[in-house]
């Protein structure tokens, strides 16, 4: 059992690896792409991809269990995306990083009254999240310039609180005990599914010339094939190993990652209250990580 925590935690950490470079991919295609058409092919790549690793079919699921599976969809691929980049239209992007960065506190509390499988959270998660967050502020607004955007900052808190649905979500699913590879490609088939609309909404081009360009098609498979069909089921995995929510916690890792990318791939310099901002967000990552009271039939009880 330790050694699986331990292969949970190793995935959680290599999901955020990458998540938490995938902004320079993005910010690449952005030339030539709108969002919403980097949304649909990175998840239309991920969704084929996983089709062609495990061609076998997810069978015998009740009409309950698809119901998790489309709201799992609806939440984890397609809102929390949506409202990523239009929060990003509306106010800054180090005000979306930043408000992004609650969501382990938004499934924490939901875990807690919805599941309760973590058991009572404990004065530590609350410390560790009260420290990541004044670290990760440290990191986005190093001149202590906040500007604040009313209705980007709100759009930011809902994308929050949809990811810790998907969050809550994702361990339901885990419970269903279907194999991980199968579970993902039916949340991603709904994410697709709802996903649809908005593309007449945002204007959506299909416009596959553009990817006649090498440096757009080796971001869109990298967004597609890594930070969508290999970290989604690396982070379901860590899900269904860890629980939703020390598996959120590593959230808290995504703009520590993004500053030291940063600073390898475009060589951008680090400043001292970033530097301090690091330490003081891997501090409240471990503080948040510390045991939690779980009662000993909570333990023993079955994911459900």
């Amino acid at each position: 059992m330790k050694n699986k925590n331990i292969i949970g935690h190793a995935a959680a950490l290599f999901t955020i690896i990458i998540w938490g470079t995938t902004f320079i991919s993005t910010k690449v295609m952005l030339v030539d792409f709108q969002p919403v058409e980097i949304l649909f092919f990175r998840f239309m790549i991920g969704f084929l991809a996983l089709v062609i690793v495990c061609p076998h079919r997810l069978e015998k699921t009740s009409l309950k269990e698809e119901g998790v599976f489309a709201a799992a969809g609806l939440c984890g691929i397609c809102l929390y995306y949506l409202l990523e980049n239009i929060a990003l239209t509306y106010t800054l992007a180090s005000n979306v990083g930043v408000i992004i960065s609650i969501a382990p506190f938004f499934t924490a509390i939901l875990t807690h009254f919805v599941r309760k499988e973590d058991g009572k959270l404990t004065v530590s998660f609350f410390i560790g999240f009260l420290v990541a967050m004044a670290g990760i502020a440290l990191i986005s607004f190093p001149g202590f310039k906040l500007e604040l955007n009313p209705m980007g900052d709100f759009l930011a808190i809902l994308a929050a609180l949809v990811w810790a649905c998907y969050s809550v979500l994702t361990r339901k699913i885990s419970g269903f005990g279907y194999p991980t590879i199968l579970t993902t490609r039916r949340v991603f088939f709904y994410g697709i599914l709802f996903m649809i609309p908005a593309l007449f909404l945002f204007d959506f081009k299909l416009g596959l010339e553009r990817f006649g360009k090498p440096v757009y098609l080796l971001n869109i498979m990298f967004l597609g094939l890594g930070a969508s069909a290999m970290c989604f089921v690396t982070w379901n995995f860590a899900v269904r190993v860890l629980g939703a929510v020390k598996t959120s916690i590593y959230i808290y890792m995504v703009p520590v990652i993004t500053v030291v990318t940063s600073v390898l791939i475009l060589k951008e310099k680090v400043t001292v209250l970033a530097g301090i901002g690091i330490g003081l967000t891997l501090v409240g990552l471990f503080l948040s990580e510390g045991k939690r009271t779980v009662r000993k039939e909570e333990k023993d009880e079955p994911v459900k």
